[in-house]
């Protein structure tokens, strides 16, 4: 254990050991650390201080807990998304094959994270709703106008990544395939999709934050205490008229954003 400090807890001091030998890589991702019983006996101290030690280190994000197994350090191996280039792919592959179904299905999601067709599921939510002030405005909406609202929340290899609230102008999609949840997933996503409506996306714009989960948020994707979750609030238009807004949440450990920026 390092040299101790009187103003330092001891189950802060514990901590501190724990956290350098995770992040020197002593303990691999996924592999196990002391059990309580093992951290009292290596340390020297209480139940009650052992526990709280693993509480902070849990809170940051660094270890989980798994009933009956015991405590491990945690696995996030992070999806890529790249920004433009993501949604340039998707506007590629409708040149080369228009919407047709029998391209090789695959999505933005699908090809950030590596996965094949089978290994993707979206759970989904249909509604028609008012929508909020802020969402009205990203669409240029009138007064009064309703939406379509699709809730969907996107596995990988059975695990959650991320969840999206998708809204669409009512009239726009109203009685046409866009609207049946049935049809999810839907090969080449949005822009696939806008595309059957004879929409050519020409610009994406996507603003990023970052805030802590909500209760909700932790228990869908499955998020341990500590981590914050990106979110991305997004527009796909043709021209300068937007036809689709997207309210996007990713955990913070699980995605890398990146940007490319040309200046000539």
């Amino acid at each position: 254990m390092p040299e101790p400090t009187t103003s330092q807890p001891l189950y802060l001091r514990v901590a501190a050991e724990l956290r350098q030998r995770v992040l020197a890589g002593l303990v691999k991702a996924g592999g196990p650390l002391p059990s309580e019983t093992e951290l009292m006996n290596e340390f020297n101290v209480s139940r009650t201080t052992a526990r709280n030690a693993y509480n902070v280190l849990r809170a940051e994000g660094l270890i989980d807990s798994q009933p009956g197994r015991g405590v491990f350090v945690r696995e996030h191996p992070p999806a890529r998304r790249l920004s433009s280039e993501r949604y340039r792919r998707e506007i590629e592959q409708i040149r080369r094959h228009g919407t047709s179904s029998t391209r090789i299905p695959e999505t933005s999601f699908t090809h950030d994270h590596g996965i094949a067709w089978e290994e993707y599921h979206l759970a989904k939510t249909f509604e028609v709703v008012t929508p909020p002030d802020h969402i009205a405005e990203a669409l240029k909406l009138p007064s009064h106008s309703m939406v379509l609202a699709r809730h969907f929340v996107f596995h990988a290899r059975s695990r959650p990544q991320q969840i999206s609230t998708s809204y669409l102008p009512l009239d726009l999609v109203q009685n046409t395939p866009i609207a049946n949840p049935d049809n999810e997933p839907w090969p080449g996503g949005n822009i696939a999709q806008l595309a059957t409506l004879g929409i050519t996306v020409t610009r994406v714009d996507e603003s990023v934050s970052s805030r802590m989960p909500t209760p909700g948020e932790s228990r869908t994707l499955r998020i341990p205490s500590g981590v914050p979750v990106l979110t991305i609030s997004r527009r796909m238009l043709a021209g300068d008229q937007p036809f689709e807004a997207a309210e996007i949440v990713i955990p913070s450990d699980r995605v890398i954003l990146d940007y490319t920026i040309a200046l000539d």
